[in-house]
């Protein structure tokens, strides 16, 4: 899994759970850029971690959220 691959002092490990924090207290703030996914991962959502990385996720029926995968963006879509 990409998240676990990163250096343990790699910035971009702090701004993964800086972005997670951030969805959980609102997983619409407009800095996250949450969005509806169509095509194959129809379904599924994505927010952006910074310009080339992104998690997607599926809401589901009992409110919580199902990380699906976190990666670069042509990796994960």
């Amino acid at each position: 899994m990409f998240y676990k691959n990163c250096p343990p002092l790699n910035r971009l490990k702090d701004k993964i759970a800086e972005r997670l924090g951030a969805f959980a207290d609102d997983p619409f703030h407009p800095s996250l850029r949450t969005h509806k996914l169509s095509g194959k991962l129809e379904g599924l959502w994505s927010f952006i971690v910074e310009y080339d990385c992104r998690i997607v996720f599926r809401f589901l029926e009992n409110g919580d959220v199902l990380l699906i995968d976190i990666g670069k963006h042509d990796e994960v879509y």
